[in-house]
């Protein structure tokens, strides 16, 4: 496929992904075609125009139909319907009373009736009207919760960060961005050894239909802001945490059997390989700065817990992994080679963490070296109906994970790719599994912080 076509089917999947773009994202994606995919300007815009994607900020419905959020709230989809149905006759009769006299707002009467069918329509279906009022209340600073009700919405206040002065970033943030992210700046108070990591929607999956996408169809998401290990955890740091939490140390040998019960991981948290390239609770000689592997995910999450920490949940990963590029199979771009990664046993072992090049937010190694994982279950179907505002597989909220790890194993998400494994496996949509007590020599971990203002 040519450039041209390739930039062609971006704009046409992002066409069907998107109702309407802003004036902004126009423009960021009249660049992309130019810097990304080398054409020339006036080839890019011809492309766009022929695409018929509608530039424009997003209809407010309320307005159209002049109905405030309140008067939809805590209300039976009836009582919506009725109030529905009573704003629409009003404005449409004012419409026809207009007959085809011009709009100061620059539209024609058949385009505002138009419009104001679809805003009935979308307010009176429970779903359409979920989703929008979850937009819409985004975009106002509110969150929605979501009731048994469709049609019940309560709003709260969204805090907003405190920032300090700005800063470059290395590449171009995404045109998903949504107005109620934080400014391209760092929040006050960056974790040591973090990178910040902006709130804002991006497309999640992958647009390339020549590959099994079923379980990561493109879908847009909105991912809250959060701080992010610039690195893989490593050997010396993981130490740090079995030596202070001898109930997470790797089981000692024979002579030591009537004190490993109370000293070493629980059976249950392992699959007996913990630690396995570990000399009792010492990590290999030379490798305190390899990420740390055969580690399983409970181990991570008590590591993360300990460090004050958290897991990734996958969308956080994957918003991170990209580094703010659109559309680009890895952190860095559409092609790879052995100066951007460790895969494919070119080395044949895990490398120092920070070897290759960062992504545009400043985070190392989010492909290859070692398979990451996630907090979330894994499920093949999640992401076919997974919410659009911070998605996490196998639970509600990141507070409803299960963080006394009493559960039993489940299947667990993966992310990145490692030091052994082909190409196709580092993209930075690619999903993988493996039940929670696995440890293997190409899987380690990574945390993350939520923002807290």
């Amino acid at each position: 496929m040519s450039k041209r076509e390739e930039y062609r089917s971006v704009v046409i999947t992002l066409k069907e992904t998107l109702p309407t773009i802003t004036a902004q994202q126009h423009s960021l994606l009249l660049q992309q075609g130019v810097q990304q995919f080398g054409l020339s300007k006036d080839d890019a815009e011809e492309i766009l125009n022929a695409s018929g994607i509608v530039i424009g900020e997003s209809v407010d419905y309320l307005d159209v139909l002049k109905l405030s959020i309140e008067e939809l709230q805590d209300k039976s989809d009836s009582e919506i319907s009725v109030r529905v149905n009573a704003a629409h006759r009003r404005a449409y009769s004012a419409s026809l009373r207009a007959g085809g006299q011009p709009r100061l707002d620059g539209k024609t009467q058949e385009q505002w009736r138009t419009l104001l069918n679809k805003a009935c329509d979308t307010l009176k279906n429970p779903q359409k009207r979920q989703e929008y009022l979850e937009s819409y209340l985004i975009q106002h600073g509110s969150f929605v919760k979501q009731t048994d009700n469709l049609s019940q919405f309560k709003t709260q206040e969204q805090p907003t960060p405190q920032t300090t002065s700005r800063t470059s970033r290395t590449s171009l943030t995404s045109m998903f961005s949504s107005d109620d992210s934080e400014p391209e700046e760092l929040i006050t108070g960056t974790p040591n050894d973090m990178v910040f990591i902006p709130a804002g929607e991006f497309p999640m999956g992958n647009h390339d239909d020549s590959t099994d996408v079923k379980d990561n169809p493109l879908h847009i998401v909105h991912v809250d802001s959060f701080f992010m290990d610039k690195n893989l955890v490593t050997n010396i740091q993981y130490k740090e945490f079995v030596d202070a939490n001898p109930e997470w140390q790797k089981a000692s040998d024979w002579f030591d059997w009537h004190k490993k019960l109370k000293t070493s991981i629980r059976k249950k948290f392992h699959d007996g390989d913990y630690l396995k390239n570990w000399h009792e609770n010492i990590y290999p000689d030379g490798k305190e700065h390899h990420p740390v592997t055969w580690v399983s995910w409970y181990a991570a999450m008590a590591y993360a817990e300990w460090i004050g920490k958290r897991l990734p949940t996958e969308a956080e990963w994957e918003k991170a992994a990209r580094g703010g590029l659109m559309w680009q199979k890895y952190p860095w771009g559409n092609t790879i080679d052995t100066t951007y990664a460790n895969y494919q046993s070119n080395i044949g072992d895990t490398t120092k963490v920070g070897e290759y090049p960062a992504n545009g937010f400043g985070v190392y190694d989010m492909s290859g070296n070692v398979w990451e994982w996630c907090i979330d279950v894994y499920d093949a179907d999640y992401y076919l109906e997974s919410p659009k505002r911070n998605p996490i597989s196998g639970a509600s909220a990141l507070k409803s994970v299960s963080v006394d790890m009493t559960d039993a194993p489940k299947y667990r998400v993966l992310r990145g790719g490692s030091w052994l494994d082909a190409p196709q496996f580092l993209c930075s949509d690619y999903r993988y599994k493996n039940v929670s007590t696995r440890t293997l020599s190409r899987i380690g971990f990574r945390c993350v912080k939520s923002v807290k203002t």
